[in-house]
């Protein structure tokens, strides 16, 4: 007895019942996932009425169809390939578990549209012995049937979300888009037109035009339409099927170089193409606007990293129309480049049996129309999956299966039906075919394609993925911070100066020290961070110095950082409010430091910004030039003039250099004479010469010590290296060298210091020489409770930048005896001629004392204010 048949015929049915359970555990784990994900994002704060349970109908319907489709199937075509219903199934299941994550009332509309394209399938199976028979007979009338279809939108094109472009008929609460049954309509004619002129006898002429003249007006409906993205595809339905049938790959290359053309002229003449093609080589020029959609897309995608968010943890509804054009970025959201691989191989998977079915079709009918479904099935998800991650233009288009769209899931569930049954017909009466390498060269540019996808979405989750995530227009940091409360930021005495107030899911940021605006910045759920906020953003959020295992679990559990750290600052706060102060109603900065070790125990911006304000302040701060968003004592840079004298002078004496006294104190730089601050009391002095600010007397320093000298002086005391402090800002390259040493010397030939950088400097005077680290990072709270106590990242010693005993005596010629200080005033003028005032003073150096210096920075002519505000701060009344 021969048992091989019926062997045969049990395999199919078991393999496909087997891999539909499957694909049932997975939704059902999914389905499980997306209901207790609001207890989890929520850390059980949440009742049960809270919880998601809609999309079990969803679930329920979709196991219901697909165990009736697959019954069926395995009773009416026992031979048809068993894998393409389970892969079928699991796409669309996993789509619409997406499409009810994102919003439930399309999830109830996909979900209706399953049964009825179930019922469509089922209808099919009635007539599968004459259905792809009447295809082919009557191929013009359902290609004619479907341009009018398609040419009624003309007159009665709606669109159910939009004013344009009006791609739909409406019939009440159902809309159908005519487009996406032309694509079958037109595989269905090209392969019975192609199949009826085989074998080819009359040449090509014959054989093209007809195909050609249809598939023209096809794209011109479309063209004119505005429906590109159904156009594109047309284009590749029909270049690849031409190639098919020619087995040659000078058509396949020369359709590929006319394709090229089409683009070109498309960019040109369409300015729909152009501005899409515009948006996808440089999304990033306008990211809030034409490049939203793409850019909150790949952050979607570089959100889900390798492994996904997890079911509803992430927040794809971000992304503008993410339920139907950009679904492919809410899964990979959510279940990660673990997740993508797995749907861009079940894609390709479908792609290539269904060219497996081609070769092993009854007729050349047959034959054509499986490689034309494969056709269609490939571009179109290759198309909007690069469109979703920037691999090519957006088209618009949906993915088959998966997307929302019941015109697009009736058209995937046709196709499916039509390779059911050439599978199973092609299975009872295999023929050779003649095409088998050109078909194989399809199935290879296929998978090369879906493998590139593969490629493009692993550079964007895994190595781009991370800086993505710090931009400032990624929102899901700030829907993380109403989750999970951040750390807050103290000063040097433990009072609180910013905090995190309210419960999961409120979590608000306060600010209790308003005037130091500028300094601790902000976090802001649509405008980002800035300040010190920003610089110690991944400690404040919980991503630093925290136990791998918490960081672990809080990611996959959560989808969130861990609790934040609290961050205490070398700030205090009165004196930085005292500082605020003493600069309200001026443009400028103060900074106070200790001289010693360098921390930062005032700093000051004016004009100052009130975080708890932004909202309703931020279009007139944004639209000002006045500086009032930057801190202006670290990001901003100004010309030092005649305050470099004390350094000079040190250094000249150091030096042993004894250059002679200027016969003219003022001193030409870039076409422009600079005068004295003040008429020296002393003309043979070279202190009096440095304290009267006089740039000749510079220049004259300048040039005994050299350019060389002089550039390793301005290196020394720290004017080419940006202080390590949590902030953004950038020092100015070092030189090769000073070629102009007299004019670099007065500072006043493209040497820009910010204030803070002229506070070190200064504290040089008050430290015996000593150039200090830079701090304002005392220490961390850690999770334990104790306190970890930080050193600055570079810096860790002081640098020696002049020597102590030159220094010292530079300090007390400056000195003021009754104050106990040294103090300098100086001014300076940029390229456009805006006068600064400069004021640095600093304690006498003495040892085993807590010396301090401070720098007081005015914008315009403000000598004896700058000196009390100097004074002030350094007496701390």
């Amino acid at each position: 007895m021969n048992i091989s048949r019926p062997i045969r015929r049990l395999l199919p049915s078991s393999l496909s019942a087997s891999l539909l359970r499957l694909a049932a555990l997975f939704l059902s784990a999914y389905a499980l996932g997306l209901s207790l994900s609001p207890l989890v994002r929520e850390r059980g704060l949440v009742d049960l009425a809270g919880l998601r349970l809609g999309h079990w109908l969803g679930l329920g319907v979709w196991l219901g169809a697909f165990l009736l489709l697959d019954r069926q199937t395995r009773r009416l075509l026992p031979n048809r390939d068993p894998l393409l219903l389970p892969l079928a199934a699991l796409l669309s299941g996993w789509g619409l578990m997406t499409v009810w994550r994102l919003t439930p009332y399309f999830g109830l509309r996909q979900t209706i549209w399953i049964a009825v394209c179930s019922g469509v399938f089922l209808l099919g199976l009635h007539y599968r012995k004459q259905l792809l028979a009447y295809l082919r007979r009557y191929k013009y009338v359902w290609l004619l049937g479907g341009f009018l279809l398609t040419a009624l939108t003309f007159f009665f094109g709606t669109n159910p979300s939009a004013p344009e472009p009006r791609l739909w008929l409406g019939f009440g609460p159902i809309y159908f888009q005519p487009s996406e049954i032309l694509k079958l309509l037109l595989i269905i004619y090209l392969a019975a037109y192609l199949a009826d002129q085989q074998p080819l006898t009359r040449g090509w002429l014959p054989l093209l035009a007809p195909t050609a003249l249809m598939t023209g007006l096809a794209l011109l409906l479309l063209f004119v339409q505005r429906d590109l993205g159904t156009a594109w595809i047309f284009i590749f339905i029909y270049m690849l099927l031409i190639y098919t049938v020619a087995g040659k790959r000078r058509v396949l290359l020369a359709s590929l170089f006319l394709l090229i053309i089409a683009l070109v002229a498309g960019y040109e003449l369409i300015g729909l193409v152009h501005q899409r093609v515009d948006i996808w080589l440089n999304p990033w020029a306008d990211p809030s606007n034409t490049g939203y959609q793409i850019v909150q897309g790949l952050l979607a995608v570089a959100s889900g990293g390798l492994f996904g968010r997890g079911p509803g943890m992430g927040s794809p509804g971000v992304v503008p129309v993410s339920h139907s054009d950009f679904i492919y970025t809410s899964m990979v959201e959510e279940t990660g480049l673990v997740g993508a691989l797995a749907l861009l191989a079940m894609v390709a998977f479908l792609c290539l049996r269904a060219l497996r079915i081609s070769l092993h079709a009854r007729d050349a009918y047959q034959r054509y129309l499986a490689i034309g479904l494969a056709a269609y099935l490939a571009c179109q998800s290759l198309l909007i999956i690069g469109g979703n991650i920037r691999m090519l233009p957006l088209t618009g288009v949906t993915l088959p299966f998966v997307s929302y769209g019941g015109s697009s899931l009736l058209a995937s569930f046709i196709a499916l039906l039509l390779l059911c049954l050439v599978s199973d017909d092609g299975a009872r009466r295999a023929a050779p075919t003649r095409q088998a390498q050109s078909t194989l060269v399809l199935g290879n540019l296929i998978l090369a394609c879906f493998a590139l996808a593969a490629i493009v979405t692993a550079w964007w989750t895994l190595a781009r993925g991370p800086d993505l995530l710090t931009r400032v227009d990624n929102v899901r940091r700030a829907r993380s911070d109403r989750f999970v409360p951040r750390g807050a930021l103290l000063d040097r005495n433990d009072v609180v100066l910013s905090q995190t107030q309210g419960a999961p899911g409120s979590y608000q940021r306060e600010y209790l020290v308003p005037a130091l605006g500028n300094v601790l910045g902000y976090s802001h759920s649509n405008l980002g961070q800035s300040g010190l906020e920003d610089g110690l953003d991944p400690i404040l959020r919980g991503e630093h110095y925290q136990p791998a295992l918490s960081l672990w679990i809080n990611h996959v559990l959560y989808g969130q950082p861990s609790p934040g750290l609290d961050v205490r600052l070398s700030l205090d706060a009165a004196l930085s409010q005292q500082a605020a102060s003493l600069l309200a109603g001026q443009s400028g900065a103060m900074v106070l430091l200790d001289a010693a070790s360098g921390e930062v125990i005032a700093m000051a911006s004016a004009p100052a910004y009130d975080p708890r304000t932004l909202d309703q302040d931020w279009a007139k701060l944004s639209a000002t030039q006045d500086g009032s968003l930057a801190n202006k004592a670290v990001q901003v840079a100004y010309p030092p003039g005649n305050a470099l004298g004390p350094f000079l002078l040190a250094a000249s004496r150091a030096a042993g250099a004894s250059p002679e006294l200027p016969d003219d104190l003022g001193f030409w730089v870039n076409e422009r004479y600079f005068g004295c601050n003040r008429q020296p009391q002393n003309m043979q002095s070279w202190p009096e010469l440095v304290a009267a600010g006089c740039p000749g007397a510079l220049a004259q320093l300048g040039l005994g010590l050299g350019g060389d000298a002089l550039l390793s002086l301005f290196s020394n005391l720290g004017f080419y290296s940006a202080p390590s402090i949590p902030f953004e800002i950038a020092a100015q390259n070092m030189p090769a060298s000073l070629s102009r040493a007299g004019a670099a010397a007065t500072g006043q030939d493209g040497l820009l210091l910010s204030p803070l950088q002229m506070a070190r400097a200064a504290c040089t005077l008050s430290n015996f020489g000593e150039l200090p680290a830079s701090r304002m990072v005392l220490g961390i709270e850690r999770v334990d409770g104790d306190e970890h106590w930080l050193q600055p990242e570079s810096e860790l010693a002081t640098l020696n930048a002049l020597p102590s005993a030159f220094a010292a005596s530079m300090a007390q010629q400056l000195g003021n005896n009754p104050l106990g200080i040294w103090e300098l005033s100086a001014r300076a003028f940029d390229a456009q001629g805006r006068g600064y005032t400069w004021h640095l003073a600093g304690d006498l150096a003495v040892q085993g004392q807590s010396n301090r210096c401070v720098v007081v920075l005015l914008e315009g002519a403000h000598p004896s204010l700058a000196q009390d505000m100097a004074r002030a701060l350094l007496a701390g009344d």
